[in-house]
């Protein structure tokens, strides 16, 4: 995830994106999936999004949005739409998505790294 923390807009809708990739090379995983960030960005509606994959191929991304409809544009994105395709065809082994209202939302960060308690 993203170093800093990050508190979304109560009443705003949340994209979660569970996937588990096959285990083969990148094959342009990689550029596609920075390549899809920048898309959304580009969409009206987005408000952010959050990722992280872990060595075993496990990978979570949440995006943000202010409203349904945008979620809905945002998937009918043809760009998008061909990189759903080639996730299904080259990348993932399985994935999950669900949609969810933000009801509620707070984040917690240490000020300047860890303190030295003997201080």
């Amino acid at each position: 995830m993203n170093a800093s923390a990050f508190v979304p807009p109560v009443g705003s809708w949340a994209v979660v994106f569970t996937s588990r990739r096959t285990g083969q090379e990148d094959d342009g995983y990689g550029a596609m999936a920075e390549a899809m960030v920048l898309l959304a960005a580009q969409q009206p509606g987005f408000i952010a999004v959050r990722s992280s994959r872990g060595a075993d191929g496990f990978g979570l991304t949440v995006s943000y949005w202010d409203s349904l409809e945008a979620i809905t544009a945002w998937r009918a994105e043809l760009k998008h739409q061909a990189a759903r395709d080639a996730g299904r065809a080259r990348w993932y082994a399985q994935y999950e998505l669900q949609v969810l209202r933000v009801e509620r939302a707070y984040a917690w960060e240490l000020a300047d790294g860890p303190q030295d308690p003997r201080a």
